[in-house]
């Protein structure tokens, strides 16, 4: 079986940790078994190797995560980035297309997609691997996890099967997050919460595919992608199947998407720089900052601080946190590449219109950052910590803390670091974009 993990969202629900460029699954808030500090997609890659499924997993993201997936999963790991956002549909296609047509898989390959990020227990793969052996055995078409509920929510979707019996159950129908009073009746037939995980045939998704595009090999797919209809995976392919199953899950499952239900699962009431009060209760600080916070005499709140901002809210208030941050939210202040971390420390814009931008660059032993240059600013480097090797305009020399580098507009450049490498770059000019970088072809092996 092939586990295709979707990773998308943004970063309104968990602000101010959580940012456009590091959605929710990326936070290394939960802990590991080893007391290490973990996310909740390491903990599910984590949680899929020691069920066996280590060796087969794909993830389907966007562009923009490569980075960070690659950051904290390793170099290895198999992504498929969609070049724009269209939906869980497009992602799952494409997805299935580099399976036929890199992998070579053959269409009676049983493929299971699943969220990247829900908070379970070990009962919850065993089920996975149960739908796919109803799959392998032609009991259904498409089979689909349900969760047992625990409480009418008008958070999720719901799937009717066709009374109770020997799983997997035929569903019946499918309602789409009703209000509480009809979920209440939902549950008195029997209704589960659709956990969005779907175990099929691949032929079945290629197939489908197909009616949109098809191309002799996969790259077709992705100079094409815009062509998929921007649409969900349950509204193709879901509702559309003439043959549908469950399995419940009956078994710990939550959605850690609100401070609320995150802070359950912390395991220490603070974490960072953080001095805790005597007279506090139920109450939560997670500090990203270097700066001290003191928290006292708070109830029922979360305190959360990033470069992005400062969160200090009762929790039961959190889950409208969404509504906000379109007001509160500017230019990533954090972000995690493949290569290492980047954290904005200041920026500023003078009566003439000049800009200015500071940052800490933390490049990981063995990183390197492409080659690129950049039309509309120049860059000062100041090298504060470690030693690497910097490229500039074809020519290789070495850095050394202490060191001061300055980077033209137009001069293309490339870092890489021996060990942990520490710098702080100072973008300057009239137009500081993130859009502004052009790559360039570049190889350390043969400097």
């Amino acid at each position: 079986m092939k586990i295709i993990l979707l990773s998308g969202g943004s970063g309104k629900r968990l602000w101010p940790l959580s940012n456009d460029s590091r959605s929710k699954q990326f936070l290394p808030v939960l802990r590991a078994p080893d007391g290490s500090p973990e996310s909740m997609i390491q903990r599910v890659v984590r949680q899929l190797r020691d069920a066996g499924f280590g060796q087969d997993i794909t993830i389907a993201s966007n562009a923009g995560q490569k980075g960070i997936l690659m950051n904290q999963l390793g170099e290895e790991t198999e992504i498929i980035a969609e070049p724009e956002r269209r939906d869980t549909f497009p992602a799952v296609a494409l997805a299935c297309q580099y399976l036929s047509k890199v992998r070579g898989c053959p269409d009676d390959e049983v493929v299971a997609v699943m969220p990247c990020d829900p908070f379970t227990t070990d009962g919850y793969f065993r089920v996975i691997g149960e739908m796919a052996e109803a799959v392998r055995q032609d009991r259904a078409q498409l089979v689909l996890m349900g969760i047992t509920p625990d409480r009418p929510s008008s958070k999720f979707g719901y799937i009717v099967p066709e009374g109770k019996g020997e799983t997997p159950m035929k569903v019946r129908r499918f309602t789409e997050k009703p209000p509480v009073e009809e979920a209440e009746r939902l549950l008195e037939e029997g209704a589960l919460w659709n956990g969005g995980v779907f175990v099929f045939r691949l032929g079945h998704i290629t197939s489908i595919s197909d009616k949109y595009q098809k191309h002799s090999d996969f790259r077709g797919y992705i100079e094409n992608y815009a062509q998929y209809p921007r649409t969900s995976f349950d509204r193709e392919v879901v509702e559309k199947a003439r043959d549908v199953a469950v399995i419940p899950f009956d078994g710990e499952w939550k959605d850690l998407g609100t401070w609320n239900t995150l802070s359950g699962e912390l395991g220490s009431p603070s974490s960072g720089n953080v001095v805790m009060g005597e007279h506090n209760s139920n109450t939560h600080v997670v500090n990203e900052l270097g700066i001290p916070v003191f928290c006292d005499g708070m109830k029922d709140a979360v305190v959360a601080c990033s470069p992005d901002g400062i969160l200090v809210c009762a929790k039961n208030d959190t889950e409208t946190l969404k509504d906000y941050t379109d007001r509160l939210v500017h230019r990533p202040m954090y972000e995690e590449r493949r290569w290492g971390t980047s954290r904005v420390i200041d920026c500023a814009e003078y009566p003439d219109g000049f800009k200015t931008v500071a940052k800490v660059i933390a490049i990981k032993a063995g990183g390197s950052i492409n080659y690129h240059l950049h039309r509309r600013r120049d860059e000062v480097w100041t090298i504060v910590n470690g030693t690497g090797l910097l490229a500039l305009d074809g020519k290789v020399s070495v850095l050394e803390r202490g060191q001061t580098v300055r980077i033209g507009a137009g001069m293309r450049h490339a870092v890489k670091a021996d060990g942990e490498l520490t710098i702080i770059e100072v973008q300057m000019g009239g137009v500081l974009s993130e859009e502004d970088i052009e790559t360039f072809p570049w190889d350390w092996k043969d400097r």
